[in-house]
């Protein structure tokens, strides 16, 4: 028992924590900046003033996760996220292809629990800090509301992951909240003048069947007249979750500090909703679901943006702009909405999408003018347009590792954050963040450190593409229909497919590429073909009888006619995909984008590819096999399909399909890094979706290592992940290695990215 008298004023319990690097928010930005930071070693202090991690993606909002593939729904071939972003991703497929959010609570939290260099901060609300110079923060105190104890958090260097970034506020960091007028940046798409109207905020439900009807009495706060949301008719029982992003509410006020405020207007907007699908009469199907769960905080969007030495604009998305400190990356649409959101008269958002993904720049991921602070998530330097694009979570994910990583080379450097700008520090960032994992786009990854740099690679075999065999599948061209074959410059080959006509007609084929390498709009149309086509089974012959300049993707294009079937193929491969220039409204996609007036976006063709268990190649012949799929794309510094597949793949016939790594001399080596293929092109949104599949088909699954006698080093068995990085027990000395995979199946042969070794 503990007994205490009565005195005038008591003190909280306070505990001071230094680290190397404090982070300042657990959503997905905060998280994966953590993990990569603690990976390099750094001592890393996380707080996050929720009871889960994941912010928007956690539990306790429910929004999936989701970047530059878009749903599928653009052009933005192979463009998942990679680092730790993708290795979240691909775990919480394996562990929760059922999108359950609270599941994937579970698997954040793992990530970050086995980080041993992180220490975790929950339910911790940083609330006021001390400044070391008038541009330096010196500690940050956070309030834990479950222990009753204050934090003292003192490092070197901050991150702000916070969304609506109370580190840079509290610093007196430059920011800015609301949209930026037409002429300061030249954005097309930015209003005539500045204004102070903001993307709102989201709160969502949940609903399920119990089996026996259900009596709903809705609560006095509840929104009485449904009308007065313009697209009530759009509710119906099915839709639940984030498929209602649209139940959005709070543009016209603070989005900061009126967020209780909106919270309120949303919880009345959700309840009112609810009562009308349970009473209004017009949805008997409706009569056994019971509201299971309504959010409690509501998904942000948009409050402060701050300042950095470069701020992105719209130019950067749509023209794809280069820059020399490229670090991440985006690709989702610029997703702007109506300032009344749920309220609005206009369309839930405006989604207008640029060619392909862009390159964000580190100029973007630091303060101007508060030296030792770091921005993560939505909250980078980018005008209101392009934060449209850049605020989705599994970009932030990619900005939070490269902060994260550009935190621990300050440590290292003993510098701060713009001096990574200096000699040759940026190109250090860009090689530690590649050897991680991660992807920027037109960087290519150079180890010198690599012993496979200093070998010779011999394979068992390699495929030279010469035929997607013909499956029992024929699809109707109910939408024009294109297969991806990489090419090398010269000759273009010659194709056979086989169609079948439900009467006589004609087959319009096209020979198409993109304008530019950095993206996957096949707009350019360099041959084209009319073929006659009989009733019945045709065998078509198509040689464009042209040449192309460069190795890139070409696309072979059947253009929409629904009397004519197409064979398609049931082999998958690396690098090789079918797509279809169909409809996705829920990315604003419907098969073209046509802006109505000038805004400064591109008009062009949706070219996409199916999910599966759809999506399958189509079947053909190819005169001159494809010679695009050997051992030197080992060592080509490119982990994923860009302008060639970029991988190893075996023959389908290879009975053993296996890898030979040998020196002239004995190498020491105590790791070894394989990359496989888990599918780029899948968004794997996190939550909600549901998938087919708990682990991509790509992916090799089995596989073994043995030196240079024959002693096994190392074996996998049901491998899924992308990067698997082997710590051997105890260092081997060898002048050679062999690696045996496995196919991943029948219909899909073994591949391989890279792989890597490294000594003491």
């Amino acid at each position: 028992m503990i007994l205490s008298q009565g005195i005038d004023q008591r003190d909280l319990t306070t505990i001071s924590i230094n680290s190397d690097i404090a982070v300042v928010g657990g959503g997905i930005s905060g998280v994966c900046a953590a993990i990569a930071a603690a990976r390099l070693g750094k001592k890393v202090t996380l707080v996050q003033d929720r009871p889960v991690l994941g912010g928007n993606a956690s539990s306790e909002v429910r929004l999936w996760i989701l970047g530059a593939t878009s749903h599928m729904g653009n052009n933005n071939r192979w463009s998942r996220e990679g680092g730790v972003m993708d290795e979240i991703l691909v775990e919480n497929m394996h562990r929760n292809p059922e999108g359950n959010p609270v599941i994937f609570d579970s698997i954040l939290l793992d990530k970050v629990v086995q980080e041993k260099g992180i220490e975790l901060l929950l339910n911790t609300a940083i609330y006021q800090l001390n400044k070391k110079t008038a541009d330096s923060i010196d500690s940050i105190f956070g309030f834990c509301s479950q222990n009753q104890t204050s934090y003292i958090i003192k490092a070197p260097i901050y991150i702000d992951a916070s969304g609506d970034g109370i580190l840079g506020f509290l610093s007196g960091a430059a920011f800015r909240m609301g949209a930026e007028s037409k002429d300061e940046f030249g954005e097309l798409f930015a209003p005539t003048k500045a204004y102070g109207e903001l993307l709102g905020h989201s709160l969502y439900f949940y609903s399920k069947d119990t089996g026996k009807p259900v009596k709903y009495i809705p609560p006095s706060y509840a929104l009485k007249d449904i009308t007065t949301i313009p697209r009530f008719r759009s509710f119906n029982s099915k839709d639940f979750g984030c498929k209602l992003w649209w139940i959005e509410y709070g543009g016209r006020l603070d989005t900061v500090h009126d967020t209780e405020k909106i919270k309120w207007e949303l919880w009345k907007v959700v309840y009112g909703v609810w009562n009308h699908i349970k009473n209004s009469g017009e949805f008997p199907e409706a009569e056994n679901l019971t509201l299971e769960w309504v959010g409690s905080i509501p998904g942000k969007r948009e409050s402060r943006r701050f300042e950095g030495d470069y701020m992105l604009i719209q130019q950067d998305i749509v023209e794809q702009r280069t820059h020399d400190d490229a670090v991440a990356y985006g690709g989702w649409s610029i997703d702007l909405h109506p300032a009344d959101g749920v309220f609005s008269e206009k369309p839930g958002c405006n989604q207008w999408h640029s060619k392909g993904i862009y390159q964000i720049p580190y100029r973007c991921l630091y303060s101007k003018n508060i030296e030792n602070l770091f921005l993560a998530g939505r909250i980078i330097s980018a005008s209101h347009v392009a934060f449209a694009s850049t605020r989705v979570m599994a970009t932030s994910g990619a900005i939070g590792q490269a902060v994260g990583t550009a935190a621990s080379l300050c440590i290292d450097h003993q510098t701060m954050p713009r001096d990574l700008r200096k000699d040759e520090k940026m190109h250090e960032l860009q090689q530690v963040l590649l050897r991680e994992g991660h992807y920027i786009p037109g960087i290519q990854r150079m180890d010198e450190q690599d012993l496979v740099k200093q070998a010779t690679l011999r394979v068992s075999s390699t495929l030279k593409l010469s035929e997607l065999i013909e499956s029992d599948i024929v699809k109707t061209l109910e939408w024009s229909v294109a297969q991806m074959v990489p090419l090398n410059a010269g000759k273009v080959p010659t194709f056979i497919v086989h169609a079948m006509g439900d009467d006589v007609t004609e087959l319009n084929v096209e020979l198409r590429i993109s304008r530019s390498n950095s993206n996957y709009t096949p707009e350019n149309i360099i041959a084209s073909k009319t073929l006659p086509i009989q009733k019945g089974r045709n065998c078509i012959s198509i040689d464009f009888n042209t040449t192309i300049s460069n190795s890139c993707y070409a696309y072979l294009v059947f253009l929409k006619n629904p009397k004519i079937g197409l064979h398609f193929s049931n082999q998958r491969i690396t690098g090789i995909l079918s797509l279809f220039n169909h409809v996705n409204p829920a990315v604003s996609n419907f098969g073209k984008q046509t802006p109505t007036e000038e805004i400064g976006v591109d008009s062009f063709e949706f070219w996409c590819p199916k999910r599966r268990p759809e999506g399958q190649n189509i079947s053909l012949k190819i005169s001159e096999p494809l010679d695009c799929f050997n051992v030197d794309n080992l060592l080509n510094g490119m982990e994923r399909p860009t302008i060639q597949p970029n991988a190893w793949v075996s023959d389908f016939s290879d009975p053993n399909p296996s890898l030979i790594i040998s020196w002239e001399e004995t190498k020491t080596i105590n790791s070894i890094d394989l990359c496989f293929d888990t599918d780029f092109d899948h968004p794997m949104e996190s939550v909600l979706m549901g998938h087919p599949e708990r682990d991509m088909p790509f992916c090799v699954t089995d596989y073994s290592i043995f030196d240079h006698g024959g002693k096994l080093l190392y074996q996998k068995k049901n491998n899924y992940e992308t990067i698997n990085r082997i710590i051997l027990s105890e260092p081997v000395s060898t002048n050679s290695l062999m690696i045996k995979l496995n196919h991943p199946s029948k219909n899909i042969p073994a591949s391989l990215f890279a792989v890597r070794c490294y000594g003491n």
